[in-house]
């Protein structure tokens, strides 16, 4: 895509890539109309803007700030205080772990800033694993088995609480859900994130871990996190309506920012500098409480090579890492200018979501010719038998059994598409329930795989052992027919008949326009003379209104 008069979002503004990634997008020519710069702490993001001044131009810069994987009102609080308070916690967890709702959507501050800003191309380079994998689940976990075990202190809701919000997958999973709709709401034309390995590049003989274990379970959890969110991305670019999905994975080190001379900082704090004038017994060293060091009031200094969210380097150990061998390394400059290239359409060979377009097993055409015949195999052997299964719903969700089932009924009375577009809806639900009170068969089948049968009064059901779908608690149990019981009700068989209308239109669209016989023409369209077919309806509802088609292949 071209940048001229667009909006670039770049998300982690201030990091290592997010900035040289700045500074190509404000050197393209021509260059975008706004670049909004996103990031999680207020002073970072300021000060990557002050440092892009020179290379902007004519282009505005915007900043914004706080954690996007948060609910707007806790967004800038650090996870400490977030961990702390049993009214913070309950917002976060009531947004990851409940539905998807709007109210949950336009909470989130990532969702806010896409509304807000409606970016054509949205530049990732934050480092999403490390922000999820790294909450040190394990040792949560195994503080609360010490606590649950006989005489351990008792379990608190606090505890339960902080130990769900160090469960990485939850959170990515919202996330992924969340960016989705927020991107295809503002119309974002193209996605880009920088994703990671997690091990550098090395497997796991990695010897740069957190732990004894190597690799560490932590570090491994970066990886898998990692490669999950990468299976989001891919499913993310098989989605209609979604911007075109890039994902660079850099696999070795990216380095650096700067060389310089100074306090060396740890998660952007001073190292104190501090002595020990003389040897300490061991058992002493040790005890709790002990104090036998002395703080000189001063940082430690040093020479050091800043490579990003990895920290500061000495000499040596930049050397180590980057030797020939080890991690090696990769500059930030050459993550952004492939990410530049793929903003202007130019394939890099770098971009793992279309790596896998290409490397996965797909449909095949010898599958498409065996379907046919697995079909009629199937249906003559339902006419020996004297036997329809229509669904056992074991494929899922509920609502397939649902659609599949009522458009069965339809078909029962209906002996065409025809026929049900000018069905009248009382008269149609009085028959399927005449219908099914008197074909015990198909009665037993509905409700043994377990839907509810709703009568056209809405009053009374049949229902079997099994509820797949259940009443939610405090609420109208006819809410949740929608999502998998079969509903006898007139205004459901108005929803049937009003899809069968749609139906006859599109046919009549289609005899209206230029007759062709070639492979342009929906040959699976369906045709008002057609007899009805539960699982045709059923795609049709999927393919049209849910907007459920397969894009890529």
């Amino acid at each position: 895509m071209e940048l001229a008069d667009r909006t670039v979002m770049l998300l982690g503004g201030s990091g290592l890539v997010g900035h040289a990634v700045a500074r190509r997008v404000l050197a393209a020519s021509p260059p975008p109309r706004r670049l909004v710069l996103v990031a999680l702490f207020e002073d970072e993001v300021r000060a990557a803007a002050r440092a892009l001044e020179p290379y902007r131009g004519g282009v505005t810069i915007d900043v914004e700030w706080g954690n996007v994987f948060m609910p707007a009102p806790v967004a800038r609080l650090d996870m400490a205080t977030v961990m702390a308070k049993a009214e913070h916690r309950a917002l976060v967890l009531g947004d990851l772990l409940g539905d998807l709702t709007d109210a949950v959507l336009e909470r989130n501050l990532l969702f806010q800033l896409l509304v807000r800003y409606k970016p054509d191309a949205v530049v990732d380079s934050i480092n999403t694993a490390t922000a999820f994998a790294y909450q040190d689940v394990f040792q949560s976990a195994r503080d609360l088995l010490d606590r649950a075990k006989n005489g351990g202190a008792p379990l608190d809701r606090a505890a339960i609480e902080q130990h769900l919000l160090r469960l990485p997958m939850p959170p990515l999973i919202r996330h992924a859900q969340i960016i989705t709709e927020a991107l295809r709401r503002a119309g974002t034309q193209a996605y880009v994130k920088i994703g990671t390995s997690g091990t550098g590049g090395m497997g796991f003989n990695i010897p740069y871990t957190h732990s004894e274990e190597r690799p560490s379970a932590t570090l491994l959890t970066k990886s898998a996190i990692a490669g999950a969110h990468t299976m989001l991305l891919f499913l993310l670019g098989r989605t209609p309506d979604a911007p075109v999905t890039v994902e660079i994975k850099p696999t070795a080190t990216i380095a650096w920012r700067e060389v310089a001379h100074g306090p060396v900082r740890r998660k952007g704090k001073p190292i104190p500098l501090v002595d020990c004038d003389t040897p300490v017994r061991l058992q002493e060293a040790f005890a709790p409480g002990a104090t036998p060091w002395r703080d000189l009031g001063r940082p430690l200094d040093g020479v050091y090579i800043d490579v990003g969210e990895n920290g500061l380097f000495a000499r040596d150990e930049f050397e180590t890492v980057t030797a020939l061998g080890q991690m090696e390394f990769i500059t930030p400059e050459e993550v952004a200018d492939y990410v530049i290239l793929e903003l202007q359409g130019r394939p890099t060979g770098k971009d793992i979501v279309a790596a896998l377009d290409a490397s996965t097993a797909g449909p095949t055409y010898r599958a498409g010719v065996l379907r046919r015949n697995a079909v009629g195999r199937l249906r003559a052997l339902e006419d020996s038998r004297k036997s329809r299964g229509v669904a056992y719903e074991m494929l899922g969700p509920p609502r397939l059994t649902k659609l599949l089932y009522e458009a069965y009924l339809c078909r029962q009375l209906c002996r065409n598409v025809r026929v049900l577009a000018g069905s009248k809806p009382r008269a149609l639900a009085d028959a399927a329930w005449r219908l099914l009170e008197a074909d015990a068969a198909l009665r037993q089948q509905i409700i043994s795989v377990g839907l509810p049968i709703v009568a056209p009064d809405g009053k009374t059901v049949y229902r079997g052992s099994i509820v797949v779908v259940a009443p939610e608690p405090d609420r109208d149990p006819l809410s949740v027919a929608p999502r998998g019981w079969v509903d006898l009700r007139p205004e459901q068989f108005g929803v049937w008949i009003t899809r069968a209308g749609a139906m006859v239109r599109d046919a009549e669209v289609r005899a209206s326009g230029p007759q062709s016989s070639g492979s342009d023409v929906d040959w699976n369209a369906i045709d008002p003379d057609d007899t009805i077919e539960p699982s045709r309806f059923a795609t049709w509802v999927f393919t049209v209104e849910d907007k459920g088609t397969r894009i890529k292949r």
